[in-house]
């Protein structure tokens, strides 16, 4: 029997959603039914809106799909506008400020406080500027993402970008790929570095070479949702990026036909290739989706995978493209990694890009007007996302790089970050968050400072992943960090409190592994003086130079949690308390009756029973 999510989808769906939309903004929030909240909320995500969370009606998160993360001149601009003057909410946060923008680990950007009212003025902003919401959620593709660099990378060994592009024209809007069983993540790398993170999307293009021809291998069903993560697995197949469009059709066609439609936990592609196995998909493919014959896999590029693999920057990496690093040279100077773009780094021209570290993937609104002026002055006014949530900008001359590095906003968006803050990585949180259990960004933010300030890697660590996910839906991806944390609740001296499953030893690269989870249900503010003495108990164990990953995947599971002794330290958490009674973490009243009263259309408060 069809779930709830695919009646009210076989009423409504697709671009007509818009129509709705647009009548309800005219109209004011308090014009959709009560009893049709549920059903509305689910469709306007096609149209990359969330509403948030109990407490916080009438408001929601609008995402803005940014395909391979690319931003164009002026429209990062257009994204600290509309952040600066729609997205207020009635509590400021206070780390961060009023008006902010969210870069998430799939290249997007989130608004948080979108009043449905000021949508369609929103709209005719972004999409004046290029820009658009357009499936950025629902049950379709979803943001394409891919190497940052594309195209840009000195050392890349097939243009992935137009790939990426041509996908995302092709798929996007497209109404026999809109209404898919669940989610639709699609990755296209073409780098060495494997930036692209093809294990953990549905659908995968990573490079290969095939007598002597560049292209991709295909690989589906990975993804990291709830706790039954997996990687994705190779198809056996091979495709030149003119056939890129085809097979990924194809594929995307065959979940559409296939995956689970009955229930909603078990509608995703990895599913389907556990149940089919990957032979049976590419059989499947061939025989039913594709018009001429697929080739068998080529040669691919994995063993020099080093993104988020838990090591640092591989021997011939980029930064060395042009023997810069070698012989003393710019990229020397500035050093850097391709593990996960920041710093300085050759392009395949005569420029360079500066990866910047922004810390939980959150920039001011005034911060995104300054940095994308920064841009357009220093270089071409084109801005890229990572999938860690930093910032790149792109094509800035060799005799204007000291000028740029030296502007004070670099200070707080470091190209040379400390190895705590520049492994930071955190979900949205309960902050708007209907399914997050824990506070998360300021309390990251917090977190990785305190470790900067108290504690020092072991000789021969150059970095270290943290990841914060508020709930088990992983939109941190908390299963490839060196530390996993994931909420929970617990007691500590009587009280409910905020708390953390920890886990170990997770990453990407050429052997991908997920983390261990060795510790559950630490009280927050414990959580910082675990990592401090898991950190020292490892620099006294560790045997020959283990990589922390080595270390963790050479020990058991029982070793491993002796290790964390989470104990309470000098550091101090921003929220404890039980935010699922609070209407907002940071408001000065914060019982959940003490909640912004919806607001309507003539701007007076709607009655909270209405």
């Amino acid at each position: 029997m069809p779930t709830d999510v695919e009646e009210w989808k076989s009423e409504v769906y697709g671009q007509e959603i818009r129509d709705h939309l647009m009548e309800f903004a005219e109209e004011g929030w308090e014009s959709i039914p009560d009893d049709e909240h549920d059903a509305w909320f689910e469709r306007f995500k096609w149209w990359g809106l969330y509403h948030q969370r109990a407490g916080q009606e009438s408001y929601f998160m609008m995402r803005i799909g940014t395909p391979n993360g690319v931003l164009e001149p002026g429209q990062l601009e257009v994204v600290g506008e509309v952040a600066n003057e729609y997205a207020r909410g009635p509590a400021e946060n206070p780390e961060f400020g009023a008006a902010y923008a969210d870069f998430t680990t799939r290249q997007s950007i989130q608004l948080h406080w979108i009043r449905l009212e000021d949508v369609p003025e929103v709209f005719d902003k972004l999409e004046s500027n290029g820009l658009t919401t357009q499936q950025a959620c629902g049950d379709s593709w979803r943001n394409i993402v891919g190497c940052p660099v594309a195209g840009k990378d000195a050392n890349e060994v097939v243009d992935a970008l137009p790939v990426a592009e041509n996908l995302n024209e092709t798929f996007k809007g497209d109404e026999d790929h809109s209404n898919l069983p669940r989610k639709w993540k699609v990755s296209v790398t073409g780098c060495r570095e494997g930036c692209g993170q093809g294990d953990i999307n549905d659908l995968a293009l990573e490079p290969a070479e095939k007598n002597g021809r560049m292209g991709f291998n295909v690989r589906v069903g990975g993804g990291l949702a709830r706790n039954e993560p997996r990687l994705a697995r190779g198809l056996d197949v091979f495709v030149e990026p003119d056939q890129a469009e085809a097979v990924s059709g194809g594929l995307s066609a065959l979940f559409r036909e296939y995956g689970d439609r009955e229930n909603r936990y078990n509608a995703r592609m990895k599913f389907l290739v556990d149940e089919w196995g990957a032979q049976e998909v590419r059989e499947t493919l061939q025989e039913e989706f594709v018009d001429f014959e697929l080739e068998r896999a080529g040669e691919d590029l994995r063993d020099q995978y080093t993104y988020n693999a838990g090591t640092g920057p591989a021997a011939g990496s980029h930064d060395h493209a042009d023997g810069a690093a070698a012989d003393g040279g710019v990229a020397a100077q500035y050093p850097g990694g391709d593990h996960d773009h920041i710093g300085v780094h050759p392009q395949g021209d005569d420029n360079f890009y500066v990866g910047l570290n922004v810390m939980v993937g959150r920039m001011g609104a005034a911060d995104c007007l300054e940095l994308a002026e920064l841009a357009d002055d220093y270089g071409s006014g084109e801005v890229r996302l990572t999938q860690r949530q930093n910032v790149i900008v792109t094509d800035v001359p060799e005799s204007e790089l000291d000028a740029f590095l030296a502007e004070p906003l670099l200070d707080d968006y470091a190209p040379d970050p400390s190895p705590f803050e520049r492994g930071s990585i955190a979900c949205t949180g309960t902050e708007f968050c209907s399914l997050s259990i824990v506070e998360t960004k300021n309390r990251q933010v917090r977190f990785a400072r305190w470790l900067k300030g108290n504690v020092d890697l072991p000789d021969g660590i150059e970095e270290f992943h943290i990841h914060l996910s508020g709930c088990t839906a992983s939109c941190a991806q908390p299963q490839i960090a060196d530390v996993s944390l994931r909420g929970m609740k617990t007691r500590k001296n009587g009280e409910a409190v905020e708390a953390l499953d920890i886990g170990l030893g997770g990453g990407l690269g050429e052997d991908p592994r997920f983390a261990d989870w060795v510790a559950q249900r630490v009280p927050a503010d414990e959580v910082p003086g675990a990592i401090e003495n898991l950190l020292a108990n490892f620099a006294e164990a560790r045997e020959d130079g283990e990589s922390f990953r080595e270390f963790v995947e050479n020990r058991d599971e029982e070793t491993l949690a002796e290790l964390i002794e989470p104990e309470e330290t000098s550091y101090t958490d921003p929220y404890m308390h039980n935010t699922k009674l609070t209407w907002y973490p940071y408001a000065e009243e914060d019982d959940m009756d003490d909640g912004p009263a919806p607001v309507a259309s003539d701007d007076y408060p709607v009655e909270s029973d209405d």
